[in-house]
């Protein structure tokens, strides 16, 4: 299995957002992702459809709208014309979850659905063969920097388990707390992506000599 890291511009230097995007893409990664907060599902407001514009314009990477918002069925068309290629949504502010997967879908994005940690697994089975990815947060979502929840580890198991069961192409992604002595416990679950934000962007050390330390990590 290919474990992929996937750096998040939320602890990104806006001053030089390009840049750092460039790096990580220069490091290797395949993936970036755009963290979307609106200060109702969760604490915390960040950025909209302009950034994933922005970010698009400066690389060819896969990009991640991870919408930690309400009502997100309004604004899947808008990120999708943005340039997102992977949409996220939350499973707890989706009642229709079929159809948004379908509106997703249907703008010709791959659908992936996240989980937060008091969310249980089990509530994905009908809809796991029609999505992607799951994103299993490691965090309760709002803030970058917060600290790993071990406890979802059995979580990561169960769900590799049932694709693993089921023979279904969808990744588990984990995000939240990810840094070189948590990336091998959520890869030894079975999660095959590792979104890192502040374990990538950071005052130490260069985003490449991050983004190696990681991989060594797993």
């Amino acid at each position: 299995m290919t474990i992929g890291i996937v750096p998040s511009i939320l602890s990104a230097d806006f001053t030089r957002l390009g840049e750092q995007v460039r790096e990580a893409e220069a490091a290797g990664v395949q993936r970036i992702q755009v963290d979307v907060m609106d200060g109702h599902f969760v604490p915390n407001i960040t950025m909209g459809p302009m950034v994933v514009e922005a970010v698009r314009r400066c690389t060819s990477l896969t990009l991640e709208a991870h919408l930690m918002i309400t009502s997100p069925e309004r604004y899947i068309d808008d990120f999708a014309k943005a340039g997102a290629d992977v949409i996220i949504v939350h499973q707890e502010v989706c009642p229709h979850l079929h159809r948004v997967i379908q509106q997703i879908r249907h703008a010709g994005k791959s659908a992936a659905v996240a989980l937060n940690p008091s969310t249980p697994v089990f509530l994905l089975e009908d809809v796991l063969s029609l999505i992607d990815m799951v994103l299993v947060m490691t965090v309760n979502p709002g803030f970058g920097g917060q600290e790993f929840i071990p406890e979802m580890l059995p979580k990561i198991e169960r769900l590799r388990r049932w694709i693993t069961q089921r023979g279904l192409p969808c990744d588990i992604e984990v995000d939240g707390g990810i840094h070189e002595a948590t990336a091998p416990q959520v890869v030894q679950a079975g999660a095959n992506l590792l979104v890192a934000g502040s374990a990538v962007y950071n005052d130490h050390e260069s985003v490449a000599d991050a983004i190696k330390r990681l991989r060594n990590a797993v």
